[in-house]
């Protein structure tokens, strides 16, 4: 832990985080409302989308079991999370511009980017005991790099209104679980670990859940890292079904108007970007939370 984090510092972030939290608690009217009337669209739905939103609801128990084909290469990640520590916010826009460049491959060369050919690429081990302000800062970075993407993947699918929505779906499930796998490395937490595939998904259903869902989420991940309750997360997600239903059922008014032929091009970029926003932020605070918190623990109780 960097000596500039006091007990001070850290529990004036847990709190920020805490305030957030109860922000997230607080549903507008207009909110409870958008759903009502995908109760009625779904039995309009055609078999297209249905079948769709079926094979999200696979794909999500694949991640769960095995990380499938959403897992991420850690590299690229831990390449930002080093030219940031050394270069602060231009070693981290160098690396993402490298990204760019190089059409996203970045993450399998590990000279990407401008000094890190001369510097050792941070461990996950070592990247967890990096300064908070840096995993914040490769947060945000990667935040707004992932929100521009969703609203352009978003304007592309919603150009053929109902008919390139049913591509929309499993796309956005699959920009949603990347963008969480990224937020788990920036705190130095390592998503090939199946508890943290747990945790990725639990982050997803916080994103998209009701007052009540969401604290219930919050409650369950209180305890998440205490070990003798660890078998009790994993019976917890059994219900992953209920997940993605949530997730699709949050769409509501968002995803209404992208049915319609071009002018989804508009309510689909708004949509698939709001939407990516929402759950990196739920992962940044959500995993950012554990991190302030196991460093406050061994302030407490050092090894």
């Amino acid at each position: 832990m960097n000596d500039m984090e006091s007990r001070q510092y850290l529990e004036s972030e847990l709190e920020t985080i805490k305030k957030w939290e109860k922000e997230q608690k607080d549903v507008f009217f207009w909110e409870k409302i958008g759903r009502i009337p995908f109760m009625l669209l779904d039995r309009l739905t055609p078999k297209i989308v249905r079948d769709k939103v079926g094979e999200a609801l696979n794909e999500v128990g694949g991640f769960i079991q095995s990380g499938g084909k959403y897992l991420v290469r850690k590299k690229s990640v831990l390449i930002i999370l080093t030219e940031t520590a050394a270069h602060g916010r231009e070693g981290m826009e160098s690396s993402l511009g490298a990204e760019r460049s190089a059409g996203g491959k970045a993450e399998d060369d590990t000279t990407s980017g401008s000094d890190t050919s001369a510097e050792r690429v941070l461990s996950l081990r070592e990247a967890s005991k990096l300064p908070i302000d840096v995993m914040d800062t490769v947060a945000d970075g990667i935040t707004v790099k992932r929100v521009k993407f969703a609203a352009a993947q978003g304007a592309a699918t919603g150009i053929g209104g109902i008919f390139t929505m049913a591509a929309d779906i499993p796309l956005v499930l699959g920009q949603s679980l990347r963008v969480l796998q990224e937020m788990a490395l920036c705190y130095g937490y390592d998503p090939d670990d199946p508890r943290e595939r747990v945790f990725i998904v639990k982050c997803l259903q916080f994103s998209s859940a009701d007052i009540v869902g969401k604290k219930a989420v919050l409650e369950e991940l209180a305890a998440f890292d205490d070990e003798s309750n660890s078998d009790q997360v994993f019976s917890q997600i059994q219900g992953w079904r209920e997940v993605v239903q949530s997730y699709t059922d949050s769409f509501g008014m968002k995803k209404l108007f992208q049915l319609i032929p071009i002018a989804g091009i508009v309510f689909g970029s708004i949509s698939n970007k709001g939407t990516i926003g929402d759950v990196a932020e739920a992962g940044k605070m959500l995993y950012k939370k554990r991190r302030v918190t196991r460093r406050l623990k061994n302030i407490e109780s050092p090894l």
